[in-house]
């Protein structure tokens, strides 16, 4: 662009560009005005703010044509991606005509997949959902019973979701789908027995299976297959709903700062009991549960004493241990001793300590009075000596 142009008298636009002309990763453009050898000099005033917004907008679209083409080289590539609507519904048509399915039911499966529109993996999976209800009796009963709340009693056993009769195709998505139920009632065990064996690959609604996954771990505390899962759905799944990411963020930071046999943990683990004994359960799982979580806690208590009394002898001055009982009467004990103490040079003024024997007599009554009577014997006994000294 240094070449000069026949746009008016002593118009020369030359743009340098800091840093290095290579375009590829990481080339950031960036113009610096007040070398640019625009010679505008001559120009009017109105022709100098035209040349001057040329030269921005050129820079902008020469910015926004490396940002469009830059990309990120250390960027990791989702390994998993749900199928598209068009593939989703190429193996519903596929698994409804393996079953032979009259002339009516293959009009209302076409009816559910006539123009769905704009839709993301959960819309797929809800439409491939209604196709299996439309086809199999039986699975139009699991949906019907995972579009309403759980009713007392125990469950019906869907021991057909297994069978090797039954499609792949259609087993493993409705497992997720029963699944899914099964954790939103909090039967987090059985959830994950539907989802044993499956992996995101084997459905339409990847994160959908993984996010399940992920949510019955974090409820029964299972540290390792909960961030194992959740850096699955993070790292390797291609799919755009924000819901998903930030709950398992959420989990994610939540089960990482948890710490083993603290008092939160404990507290989770007595949570986990709760909910099983509301749900009717009492066996020997919940046993197991109790006396680990009893274990915790005596455990956690002898930490804490132990810690008490290692408080307790760095705060003693001697270092020493201090008396643990007191006396058995609050009385003052009993002296026994002969009552003998150092004599100090009182001066030789006679008479100290001596009082008229009407004043004594007065002391010792209210002595007698106020105070215990082994009092009064000591001090008619102080007395005595004195006035045996005296003599």
């Amino acid at each position: 662009m240094n070449r000069r142009t026949q746009r008016g008298a002593g118009f020369q636009p030359a743009m340098h560009f800091s840093g290095t002309q290579d375009r590829g990763a990481g080339f950031q453009p960036a113009i610096r005005l007040d070398r640019c050898s625009w010679q505008v000099g001559n120009l009017p005033h109105v022709t100098r703010v035209i040349a001057l917004f040329l030269g921005l907008a050129i820079a902008s679209i020469s910015r926004a044509d490396d940002s469009a083409t830059t990309e990120d080289p250390l960027a990791k590539t989702p390994a998993v991606k749900a199928p598209s609507v068009e593939e989703v519904k190429a193996q519903a048509l596929a698994w409804l005509a393996d079953r032979k399915a009259d002339d009516a039911t293959v009009a209302a499966v076409e009816e559910v997949w006539r123009a769905p529109g704009e839709t993301d993996a959960g819309d797929r999976l809800e439409l491939l959902v209604r196709t299996f209800a439309l086809g199999d009796a039986r699975a139009g009963s699991l949906v019907e019973l995972c579009a309403r709340a759980r009713r007392p009693g125990p469950l019906a056993p869907q021991e057909w979701l297994r069978a090797e009769s039954v499609p792949a195709f259609e087993c493993r998505n409705l497992r997720l789908v029963y699944a899914r139920w099964l954790s939103h009632e909090k039967l987090y065990d059985e959830a994950l027995e539907q989802l044993d064996g499956l992996t995101a690959t084997d459905v339409v609604d990847p994160a959908a299976l993984l996010f399940v996954e992920s949510v019955a771990h974090h409820q029964l505390l299972h540290k390792e297959q909960c961030l194992a899962a959740i850096a699955m759905l993070l790292d390797d799944v291609d799919d755009g709903r924000k819901r998903y990411q930030s709950l398992a963020a959420l989990m994610q930071d939540d089960l990482s700062k948890l710490e083993d046999e603290s008092l939160d943990h404990i507290a989770r683990r007595m949570d986990d009991i709760r909910r099983r004994l509301e749900l009717g359960r009492a066996g020997k799982t919940v046993r197991k549960l109790e006396d680990d979580v009893i274990a915790s806690l005596d455990k956690l208590i002898e930490e804490l004493e132990q810690q008490q009394q290692q408080q307790q002898q760095q705060r003693s001055p001697s270092g020493g241990q201090r008396p643990t009982q007191a006396m058995p009467d609050s009385r003052i004990a009993r002296m026994n001793a002969p009552g003998d103490v150092n004599r100090r040079n009182l001066g030789k003024s006679s008479g100290w300590g001596d009082l008229p024997p009407k004043e004594r007599e007065e002391a010792l009554q209210q002595i007698g009075k106020d105070f215990p009577p082994h009092y009064r014997d000591a001090i008619e006994q102080y007395f005595r000596k004195l006035a045996a000294e005296s003599e």
